[in-house]
């Protein structure tokens, strides 16, 4: 019967009941538990399993390129960030309220680590998200225009909850670009969070974006919603003490 059992719910695709039967089974002999408390057990593995296979897959769509959190983050060494603002973002009310977190500091500050760390505990919570070097964001979207499926992939990118979008520096942009990434954020204005790290300051983005029209509305929609968070610190990438 057994057998039976396990081909029926490897037919079902119930991999988590199916993997504690066994032992729920054996369990009920031997302490006289009643049907319903084993159905009852069986299904909260099959519920466990099934989270932490969604959390598994959200995880890898969002192509995280590192393991930083915010628990492994050496605040200790980076007095330019506050640990309690970054503990109250860790709450993700901000995604409810749609907001956006702009990180603005020199490089090797800790931006990218902070906004991984933000994005992974949105993974944890049951959010959708995706993280994004901005230069390899900028080459997907120009990409796009060729075989004219910009609509899709802005529309694909604007259903994210938690966008992170990290170094928005001096990249060489072509026109093209600069309009597909307005479009994006355009779109995502009011609806979904966007995480932007950046080692330039607001007015230079018009340097960034040669188009003063289009980088004001950028920066309009973008700090009506906005944490501006500026960090002033030392590099993270120099090891402490002087130690390499």
């Amino acid at each position: 019967m057994n057998e039976k059992i396990q081909e029926l719910l490897s037919r079902l695709r119930l991999k988590g009941i199916a993997g504690a039967l066994d032992q729920e089974l054996q369990r009920a002999e031997k302490e006289g538990i009643s049907a319903s408390e084993v159905l009852y057990r069986l299904l909260i593995e099959e519920q466990a399993y099934r989270q932490n296979q969604s959390l598994l897959y959200r995880l890898k769509k969002a192509k995280i390129p590192c393991d930083w959190t915010l628990k492994t983050f050496p605040f200790h060494r980076q007095p330019g960030v506050s640990k309690a603002q970054i503990g109250e973002l860790a709450g993700l009310a901000f995604i409810e309220r749609k907001e956006n977190i702009v990180f603005i500091g020199n490089t090797g500050t800790g931006k990218s680590g902070l906004a991984i760390g933000i994005l992974r505990q949105a993974l944890l919570s049951g959010y959708r998200g995706r993280f994004y070097l901005a230069q390899d964001l900028f080459d997907e979207l120009y990409a796009s225009l060729a075989d004219r499926s910009s609509p899709k992939l802005i529309q694909r990118l604007s259903r994210y909850d938690l966008l992170v979008i990290d170094e928005l520096g001096y990249l060489n942009l072509k026109p093209e670009q600069s309009n597909a990434f307005f479009k994006l954020m355009e779109d995502r204005y009011g609806k979904k969070s966007t995480i932007l790290t950046t080692n330039l300051a607001y007015p230079e983005w018009y340097d960034l974006f040669q188009r003063k029209h289009l980088v004001d509305a950028l920066l309009d929609r973008l700090q009506h919603y906005c944490i501006t968070i500026r960090i002033d610190g030392p590099s993270l990438r120099t090891a402490p003490h002087g130690k390499e």
